[in-house]
C-alpha cells in the first residue's frame, strides 16, 4: 500500500553525517517534503517542542542525549506537545536486552542497522496501519508492550491471573 506523506513532518536524528544523509534521501523516496533534522537528544528536544513532528526518527547511540533518553524525555517531559507521537529507534545493536530497554524506555517500533528502505517503511506501515494504544502507569508511559492483543488471549491470560491468585493464596495459607 501506498501512501501520501507530502505532509509529514518528521524529525530525523542521527549523528553519523553519511548515515543522515541516506535516511533524508529515502524519506523523501517515500514522499516527505518535511524532514528537520539533529545530531543529539537534547538539541532534537528542543525541535521537538517548537515543530511538533508526525514521527520521531533517531538513532540509540548519541552524546551527549542519546535516542533512550530522547524518547524519554519525549514521553515524560512535561513541556511535550505530543507524548503519543510515534518513535522509531534505529541500533547496530539487536540483543534483546537493548530491544526491552527501548520498549521500556516508550519506544514504537526497533530497527536494527544495516537496514533497508523496505525495512523503514514497514516499521512506518505498522505504525499507521497497527497503532498501539497506549499505557500509563506509576513507571511507564508509551505503547503497550504487548504486541498482541486479541480477546481470546486476554481471557485466557485473565483466567491464568486468576489460577495464579488462587494458587499463590492457597500457598500462603500452607506456609503459615
Amino acid at each position: 500500500m501506498s501512501y501520501n506523506f507530502r505532509n509529514t513532518k518528521v524529525l530525523l536524528v542521527e549523528d553519523n553525517a553519511p548515515m543522515l544523509h541516506l535516511l533524508r534521501g529515502v524519506l523523501q523516496s517515500f514522499g516527505i517534503d518535511t524532514i528537520i533534522t539533529s545530531v543529539d537528544g537534547n538539541d532534537a528536544f528542543e525541535k521537538f517542542c517548537k515543530i511538533n513532528p508526525d514521527l520521531v526518527i533517531t538513532d540509540w547511540m548519541m552524546s551527549p542525549c542519546d535516542g533512550i533518553e530522547l524518547g524519554k524525555k519525549i514521553r515524560n517531559d512535561p513541556r511535550s506537545p505530543n507524548r503519543y507521537v510515534p518513535i522509531i529507534l534505529m541500533t547496530g545493536f539487536s540483543e534483546k536486552q537493548r530491544v526491552f530497554s527501548s520498549r521500556d524506555a516508550g519506544i514504537t517500533e526497533f530497527l536494527v542497522k544495516p537496514f533497508n528502505s523496505r525495512d523503514l517503511y514497514k516499521r512506518i506501515f505498522q505504525i499507521i496501519e497497527k497503532p498501539r494504544v497506549f499505557v500509563e502507569c506509576n513507571d511507564f508511559f508509551g505503547p503497550d508492550r504487548r504486541r498482541k492483543r486479541d480477546e481470546k488471549g486476554d481471557k485466557k491470560r485473565r483466567e491464568r491471573d486468576k489460577v495464579d491468585k488462587d494458587y499463590s493464596e492457597t500457598k500462603a495459607v500452607l506456609f503459615i
